[in-house]
C-alpha cells in the first residue's frame, strides 16, 4: 500500500512539472518579437554605349612636316656649302655646290661633237629631199643627230646637278660634309626640314588600329608649355606595322601653336566615339552566372531587381565588359552584391562618395 501511494505521488509531480514548462514555453512564444527583414545594399552603374566618352593616351614626338636628306645626283668634289646648320633657306635657293670644271669640259666636248654631227646631218637631209641619197643614209644621219642631242642634254644636266637647291623652304638640320670632301652620287650631304607647322607622330598597337575609325578627336599636351593643350588633326595612319608591331599615326598641329619644335616629346589624348552597332559597356563585376549563361541584375524605378540574360563580347583588363546584346544604354545594373539578392527583391543603393568628401568623413 505504501509503495503504490509513493508511485502515484511521483507521477503527479512529473505531470505538474511538465505543465509548468509548457506554460512557460507558451508565454515565451507569445512575448517573442519578429526580427526586421534587412534590405540588401548594392552598388549600381548606368549602362553606356561601347566607347562612349572613352579616352586613351599615347606618348608622341614632334616631327617636321617634311624632312629630306639631300644628295647630289653625280659624284664630285664638294666646292662649297652656302648654308650652315640652323640657317633658314628659301625654296629653290642653292645651298651646296660641287666643283664643276670637269663637267664644263664634258659639255664643251659634247657641244662641239653635236655641232659637227648636226652640220653633216643637215647636208644629208638636203640631199635626201633632192633624192640624191638613199633612205638608209637619211636614217643613219637622223639617228646620229638624235644620239648626240641626248648626249649634249645629259652633259647640260650634269653641269646643272653640280648645284644643290632646296626643294622647299625650311631650315638646315645637319651638314654631313665640309669642302673639299669628295662625295659620291646619292650620298647625303645636307639634312633639310620644312619650316611650316610641325607634326606629331604616335605609335598605336594593333588593337587600337582595328578601331581607329572610332577616333573622334585628338589633343596634345606639353608639360614644358604650362600644360598647354593643342587640338590635332589626323593626317595619315600607316597600313603596315613597323618592327615593333606598332602602327604610326601622323597628326597635324595648328600653325598658331608656338614654342613647339621637332624632337620635342608630348602626350596625345584620343577621344573615341561609340560604334553604332548596339554594343554596350558595363563593369565586369555586374556579371553573374545563371543556368550556365551570363546574367545581370537590372534595377527598376522602384529599386527592385530582375535578372536578365546578356551576351558577353569581351572582357578588358580595365575591369569592363563589352556586351553584344541584352541591355541598352541608359539602363541601370547592379555591380556589387550580385550574389546576395533575389529575383524581384527591393534593394538599397549605396550612394557614391562625393569628390569633395572622400570616405564620407565630413
Amino acid at each position: 500500500m505504501y509503495r503504490k501511494e509513493r508511485i502515484c505521488r511521483g507521477t503527479g509531480a512529473a505531470l505538474a512539472m511538465t505543465a509548468i514548462m509548457m506554460a512557460s514555453a507558451l508565454t515565451s512564444c507569445g512575448n517573442r518579437k519578429e526580427l526586421p527583414v534587412k534590405t540588401p545594399v548594392v552598388k549600381t552603374e548606368t549602362v553606356k554605349a561601347y566607347g562612349d566618352e572613352a579616352r586613351i593616351e599615347f606618348p608622341g614626338r614632334v616631327t617636321a612636316s617634311s624632312e629630306v636628306n639631300m644628295a647630289f645626283q653625280i659624284p664630285g668634289t664638294l666646292k662649297r656649302i652656302y648654308a650652315r646648320e640652323g640657317a633658314a633657306v628659301r625654296q629653290g635657293e642653292v645651298i651646296a655646290e660641287l666643283d664643276d670644271r670637269d663637267y664644263k669640259v664634258q659639255l664643251a666636248a659634247a657641244q662641239a661633237e653635236y655641232d659637227n654631227i648636226k652640220a653633216d646631218a643637215e647636208r644629208v637631209f638636203a640631199l635626201y629631199r633632192d633624192s640624191a641619197v638613199t633612205a638608209s643614209a637619211y636614217d643613219k644621219a637622223r639617228y646620229g643627230l638624235e644620239q648626240i642631242t641626248a648626249k649634249l642634254e645629259n652633259c647640260r644636266n650634269q653641269l646643272a646637278d653640280t648645284k644643290l637647291a632646296a626643294p622647299f623652304a625650311g631650315r638646315i638640320q645637319k651638314t654631313y660634309y665640309d669642302a673639299p670632301a669628295v662625295v659620291g652620287a646619292g650620298m647625303p650631304v645636307i639634312s633639310l626640314i620644312s619650316g611650316g607647322a610641325p607634326e606629331i607622330e604616335i605609335n598605336i598597337p594593333g588593337s587600337e588600329y582595328a578601331r581607329f575609325r572610332e577616333y573622334s578627336s585628338f589633343e596634345a599636351t606639353f608639360d614644358f608649355l604650362d600644360g598647354m593643350k593643342a587640338p590635332l588633326k589626323m593626317l595619315s595612319i600607316s597600313p603596315k606595322a613597323n618592327a615593333n608591331q606598332l602602327y604610326t599615326v601622323r597628326l597635324g598641329l595648328p600653325s598658331a601653336v608656338s614654342g613647339v619644335a621637332p624632337g620635342m616629346n608630348t602626350m596625345v589624348r584620343i577621344s573615341t566615339k561609340p560604334a553604332d552597332d548596339g554594343r554596350t559597356c558595363i563593369p565586369s563585376s555586374a556579371l553573374f552566372s545563371k543556368d550556365g549563361e551570363s546574367h545581370v541584375w537590372i534595377l527598376s524605378g522602384d529599386n527592385t531587381v530582375s535578372s536578365r540574360e546578356v551576351k558577353v563580347g569581351s572582357l578588358h583588363t580595365d575591369g569592363s565588359a563589352v556586351i553584344l546584346s541584352g541591355i541598352d544604354p541608359g539602363e541601370t545594373v547592379v555591380t556589387s552584391g550580385t550574389h546576395q539578392i533575389r529575383e524581384g527583391e527591393r534593394v538599397k543603393i549605396l550612394e557614391k562618395a562625393s569628390s569633395t568628401n572622400i570616405g564620407g568623413l565630413l
